[in-house]
């Protein structure tokens, strides 16, 4: 049986927020949304898990990866469509999450 695919669709606000990070973290963000998100986003890991609580955008899930896990997408699924709906990406910083240039209550 092979693995199902999801489509990954970006929200509008995903542009603006990426516009904050370096550069040269973009190729890196890109990959590692494909990777991790195609073909198992609602299987939780030691960086991917589901939220406990809505924290951004209505999000269900997060997934932290980077240099010390600093970036975080936060994305939903929907299982019937086969779609992933990356809603937040944002940089950890220590104790902030920053997403867009704006701090968010974590």
């Amino acid at each position: 049986m092979s693995k199902r695919h999801f489509t990954l669709i970006y929200a509008r606000e995903v542009k603006k927020q990426l516009q904050v990070i370096e550069r040269k973290y973009y190729a890196l963000i890109r990959n590692e949304i494909e990777a991790q998100l195609q073909f198992e986003p609602d299987v939780e890991t030691r960086n991917r898990k589901p939220l406990k609580r809505t924290v951004v955008f209505e999000a269900e899930w997060e997934v932290r990866f980077g240099p010390n896990n600093r970036f975080r997408v936060f994305y939903e699924i929907d299982r019937e469509q086969e779609k992933v709906y990356i809603l937040a990406i944002g940089v950890k910083e220590e104790n902030r999450l920053v997403i867009g240039g704006e701090e968010v209550e974590l």
